[in-house]
């Protein structure tokens, strides 16, 4: 499973409006309101503001994933946002977040959603990515990115 695959233009937002932490995770999972693969959108909210309270998804170098595996989902979903201005999101290096990645994955689906945690921490990992994403504009620069990157993986998830 490629990020291109669970990723789509109509789920990235490329200037997040929100000012906490919590506001922004909201605002990408709103996204996902009348979204088919989803089955209750508040029990999916609950899962990944639970898990980010367990340990911050800010991983540092100005990113953050916050994620979750839930039943409330019935397969694996992501969105994508970029905040103008970076925000305090507890991360690991302590340093303030700008680039965030949701992803949820269902339950049963833990094999494949680790895999996808894996690819997008290594992705994020290249300052150079990490750097083009920061300047993109629109939702279909920040898209077009993401599958430029992810050619160079050739391994499936």
């Amino acid at each position: 499973m490629k990020i291109c695959e669970i990723l789509s233009v109509e789920k990235i937002i490329p200037s997040l409006q929100g000012t906490t932490k919590t506001e922004v995770i909201d605002e990408l999972i709103n996204l996902f309101k009348d979204d088919e693969r989803v089955n209750d959108l508040e029990s999916l909210r609950h899962s990944v503001h639970e898990r980010e309270k367990i340990m911050s998804t800010g991983v540092g170098k100005g990113f953050a994933i916050p994620h979750a595996k839930t039943n409330s989902v019935n397969e694996i979903i992501a969105a994508f946002g970029k905040l103008d201005k970076p925000l305090d999101f507890q991360a690991l290096d302590e340093q303030p977040v700008n680039i965030i990645f949701l992803l949820v994955g269902k339950e049963n689906m833990v094999g494949p959603h680790i895999k996808l945690l894996s690819r997008i921490s290594r992705m994020m990992n290249k300052d150079e990515f990490r750097e083009s994403l920061a300047n993109a504009k629109t939702s279909e620069e920040i898209f077009s990115l993401f599958e430029q990157e992810e050619k160079q993986y050739f391994d499936a998830v």
